[in-house]
């Protein structure tokens, strides 16, 4: 039986070229002459370290702009609490989220059957599974699922005669 999967994951190759460009700008941009304005890796966490809010939100911009240049999604970004680390500096933790939390596989699930399409979803872990008797319904799936799940990034693959 055909069939497809529905995930959600970020090139992790590409989060990392971002961060490293996003460095080699705030290193040679003139309003950021003289601060510790950086942003640190560890696997899909990221941490901004900025002298004050106003920085970290324009480091946050141009982490943003290098991110869509290499089309990663900025859906992935999950933004956590700006906290203070003395004096006026402050740093913010961004998660890079990676896989359909369950919450969200329901909705995935919910509304393919809400469709009355004649394929099947079933939630496999951290992704989807679409089994169809025809490609054309697996197809019409794909477009409904871009159409109505606006809320997080989508891929499919694994796509399956």
């Amino acid at each position: 039986m055909p069939s497809f999967d529905v995930v959600s994951e970020p090139n992790k190759v590409e989060v990392k070229n971002a961060v490293e460009q996003t460095n080699k700008e705030v290193s040679a941009r003139f309003d950021f002459k003289g601060t510790d304005a950086r942003v640190e890796q560890k696997e899909l966490e990221l941490t901004a370290y900025a002298d004050s809010d106003f920085q970290l939100s324009q480091l946050r911009d141009v982490m943003n702009a290098k991110m869509v240049k290499r089309n990663v999604d900025v859906r992935f970004l999950d933004l956590g609490k700006v906290e203070k680390i003395g004096g006026d500096k402050v740093k913010q933790v961004i998660k890079v989220k990676s896989g359909i939390e369950t919450e969200s596989a329901k909705k995935i699930v919910k509304v393919i059957k809400d469709s009355k399409m004649k394929v099947q979803a079933s939630i496999q872990g951290e992704a989807v599974r679409i089994t169809g008797a025809k490609r054309d319904d697996l197809q019409a799936a794909i477009a409904l699922l871009r159409k109505e799940v606006t809320d997080m990034p989508l891929e499919f693959n694994n796509f399956r005669d």
